[in-house]
């Protein structure tokens, strides 16, 4: 099969074309001839060396990628069939090897796809939307009429987030830059902030949960917009001891989350996907053997929605 392996950390072009041994499935697990795969900030950062590089660095080959759809085409579990067309992130924060033709998966890390979504939109709602349904509903547990801020409202986990927060019941804040409004105000915020002409801690306050998915600089006004009692999540950089003491001191939880591979919040994905309360939007669309664009597009942080390649 077709595989595009990481000849070692670094730029884009270390991603190279391969052929190699279909993987044979274990007990519980299933083989899937790929359709589509979703490329992540993580994707790119782990390239290079950063993002979960020192769990894959002694593997050999290192196959990136988590997020696929795809057709069932081996089965060694009684949850899926040959021909199921299924969608999941397989093994993450593990070696995921999704960025092949042929990819085994636990089965209890997949979801059926709904009928009514394309594979390149299953694909999509992977990882991003694993990670705003997780942070929504586990790390915080959204109630109707919460204020919730999204930070990078228009990004991949952002644009998820909102409509994932706008079904629960929430009153969302969003913010992303002018030149995506529209776009962030079509998933249905009920607020939009410009962050790069108005600074979001002078114009909200009383919010009961934020969702930050910048880190940095973004954590200490997060917590300043932040109700007592209410709760920051961070992302990407995580939340350091200071910042945690920070938190404390102000009667607010602030907490670091990681998204997990999990089937059963798939299914609940799957759902909002089948009802439309959810929709993916694809803003690029490569070929396999134009990984190294897709990655660049990630890259520069200013991905509205998902980027998908396929297979």
């Amino acid at each position: 099969m077709k595989a595009i392996i990481l000849k070692e950390f670094g730029g884009v072009e270390n991603l190279q074309i391969a052929e190699i041994a279909a993987p044979e499935i274990k007990e519980n697990e299933v083989l899937i001839r790929v359709k589509a795969i979703s490329i992540n900030p993580v994707d790119a950062k782990s390239r290079a060396g950063k993002g979960v590089a020192k769990i894959l660095k002694d593997e050999d080959p290192i196959i990136l990628g988590w997020d696929i759809s795809g057709v069932v085409v081996g089965s060694n579990s009684a949850k899926f069939k040959e021909q199921d067309e299924v969608f999941g992130m397989v093994n993450f924060p593990g070696h995921g090897k999704a960025y092949a033709e042929y990819v085994a998966v636990p089965a209890e890390q997949l979801a059926i796809k709904p009928a009514n979504v394309s594979h390149e939109d299953a694909a999509a709602a992977t990882l991003a939307a694993l990670t705003a349904w997780q942070n929504l509903t586990k790390f915080y547990e959204v109630k109707k009429g919460d204020r919730i801020l999204i930070h990078a409202a228009s990004g991949g986990v952002g644009h998820y987030a909102v409509q994932m927060a706008k079904h629960l019941g929430a009153y969302v804040i969003g913010t992303s830059s002018a030149y995506n409004k529209d776009f962030a105000m079509s998933l249905g915020l009920d607020e939009f902030i410009d962050y790069k002409s108005q600074k979001f801690q002078e114009m909200v306050s009383n919010i009961d949960m934020v969702l930050d998915t910048i880190g940095g600089d973004n954590i200490d006004p997060s917590l300043d917009v932040t109700k007592k009692g209410g709760t920051v999540i961070s992302i990407p950089s995580g939340l350091n001891e200071a910042v945690k003491e920070k938190a404390k001191e102000k009667g607010i939880n602030g907490i670091n989350t990681m998204v997990v591979s999990s089937g059963t919040d798939m299914e609940a994905i799957a759902r909002l996907l089948a009802d439309g309360s959810v929709k993916s939007h694809v803003t690029g669309i490569y070929t396999f053997d134009e990984m190294d664009k897709a990655h660049l597009q990630i890259e520069s942080g200013s991905t509205r929605g998902k980027v998908v390649v396929l297979v």
